[in-house]
């Protein structure tokens, strides 16, 4: 049931994040001796790539500040705002026939028309590719494309989907320079070509990209500085050396509890640097293999969901910088429940013992537990060996830790090679149904195919033909609840969103759009006290 797969990790992601605006650059001249505003920004989430058509996961930090799309989510936005459409509507009244309109005179920074040609090019090459690591399955719901003239463009579905526009309005619609990008395989090189805020002027793979303002940008986007570098660090903790030393102006992504307790602290304020905290839908699991002859066993699944700690667990490594998750579906959005807590309770060994002893396990299990190193930020590792602890103290589990870098890592889960491995999510919009359908479907999010019929074929077409999203409601509360149930994913905590600046850096509470992506163009600095 390709119809209703979302996939994403994403992306995607840091623990708790970090980007940074190269600091010390503050008002400078350009070559035409004019003043300009430019900022420098840190992070520990490189781009995979640079193409859109091959990554769903933390490259769309970079994609949503050098890439347009249709639609967009303006900061405070709950539903996708025109962009690079004039306008956008359902044709009918089953939401299976989408129209926009685009803006007229628009161009990509090579200076092609972004007309509906374009348009249907840029998305019908996402499918054609279908890139393993790529947002196809985003698109699982879109049957055709029509181009009905130069401007307007209709997307045809396959099935009533009401979350279709949110797509549109996620970095996994950027839309492309035709001439630029093959059509048949991703495109390679540290290039982009784009229309969206800044144009990509120079990309060291690792080490920083320079963005700069596109003076032929037609979009939402208010730029309030007109230059931002990224710089790119394989640790966190060099990051936040770069911050106090004033190297960079501001971080996001991949900062660790302590680190961001450090910077909240008396002393680091006295230093000028500021803490912005967000609410974030961020979330972090567990995800279960059923290739794997241990996992594949549903009582050895809630065993592990009746042992974990999450309290503990994100007191000891979060430090209230996280709160123990019950679900899928985090806090704050439309459906939450706590399945999970209803289900399994507080932790108990003595129940997780009953679990296996009634299913005839009587030995310790013992598994390997996977893990990226370099994507979700400092604590994960520090995560996972508390993990470890827990279980192997309750005498029923025998864990095993691997780490991996984010590439290798990838490669490995999709592959099915791993029998139980972390993950975390952000969403690529602000919907239930973004925490429920990437992680189901014969592929999905998690590359472990997962088919629970009543969510594919009732709970999510159903939920998926209410234009207002919270009539969905119910349908979201039992698909929470299977999963509970199956235990194919095992939800631990959910974040909040830190941004840590310089006190000169303005606009840092509106720099994180609904997909927590950052908006360079929000930050600025201050050029009066």
């Amino acid at each position: 049931m390709h119809v209703f797969i979302r996939t994403r990790c994403l992306q995607i992601t840091a623990a708790l994040a970090s980007i940074s605006l190269l600091a010390g650059c503050g008002l400078l001249s350009d070559d035409k001796g004019e003043t300009a505003q430019k900022i420098v920004v840190g992070t520990t989430s490189a781009p995979s790539t640079l193409d859109p058509a091959a990554a769903w996961d933390g490259s769309w930090e970079l994609y949503r500040n050098v890439y347009q799309t249709l639609l967009a989510f303006p900061t405070g936005a709950a539903k996708p705002q025109p962009d690079a459409a004039q306008n956008c509507e359902f044709t009918d009244s089953a939401s299976e026939s989408y129209r926009c309109t685009l803006k007229k005179g628009l161009k990509f920074s090579n200076g092609e028309p972004l007309d509906a040609k374009a348009v249907k090019y840029s998305l019908d090459r996402i499918r054609t590719i279908a890139h393993k690591n790529g947002p196809k399955d985003l698109f699982g719901s879109l049957d055709k494309i029509e181009t009905v003239d130069a401007l307007t463009v209709v997307f045809h579905l396959k099935a009533p989907d009401a979350t279709f526009p949110f797509v549109l309005g996620s970095p996994a619609a950027s839309l492309v320079a035709p001439k630029e990008y093959p059509a048949d395989k991703a495109r390679e090189g540290d290039k982009i070509v784009g229309s969206g805020p800044y144009v990509l002027q120079s990309y060291k793979e690792g080490s920083e990209a320079v963005l700069t303002k596109n003076e032929s940008y037609t979009g939402f986007a208010n730029r309030k500085n007109d230059a931002v570098t990224i710089r790119y660090f394989a640790e966190s903790k060099k990051m936040v050396e770069a911050l106090k030393n004033k190297e960079i102006d501001a971080t996001y992504r991949g900062l660790s509890a302590s680190e961001i307790t450090d910077l909240q602290s008396p002393e680091s304020h006295n230093a000028g640097v500021q803490v912005v905290e967000n609410t974030g839908a961020e979330i972090r699991y567990l995800v279960f293999n059923p290739q794997d002859p241990q996992v594949n066993k549903l009582p050895v699944r809630k065993a592990i969901a009746q042992i974990i700690d999450r309290g503990a667990l994100v007191a000891k490594v979060y430090q209230g910088t996280a709160e123990p998750l019950y679900s899928m579906v985090p806090k704050g959005v439309v459906g939450h429940k706590t399945p999970f807590y209803d289900v399994y309770g507080h932790a108990d060994v003595a129940k997780a013992k009953k679990i296996l002893k009634d299913a005839g396990i009587t030995q310790p299990v013992e598994l390997t537990f996977w893990y990226t190193t370099d994507r979700y930020g400092a604590s994960t590792a520090d995560e996972f060996t508390e993990i470890k602890r827990q279980l192997d103290e309750s005498g029923l589990f025998k864990i095993t830790l691997r780490g991996q870098p984010w590439k290798t890592f990838q490669e490995g889960y999709k592959s099915g090679q791993y029998p139980v491995f972390g993950r975390g999510w952000f969403p690529d919009f602000p919907d239930p149904d973004n925490f429920i359908a990437p992680f189901v479907g014969k592929e999905n999010a998690v590359g472990t195919p997962y088919e629970p019929n009543e969510i594919l074929t009732d709970l999510l077409p159903n939920s998926r033909r209410e234009s207002d999203r919270s009539a969905g409601a119910k349908q979201f509360e039992q698909a929470q609840a299977i999963f509970a149930q199956d235990v194919r994913l095992l939800p631990l905590w959910q974040g909040k969103l830190y941004v840590a600046a310089r006190e000169d850096i303005a606009g840092a509470e509106r720099s994180l759009d609904p997909q927590t992506a950052m908006q360079m163009w929000e930050m600025y600095r201050k050029t009066s006290w």
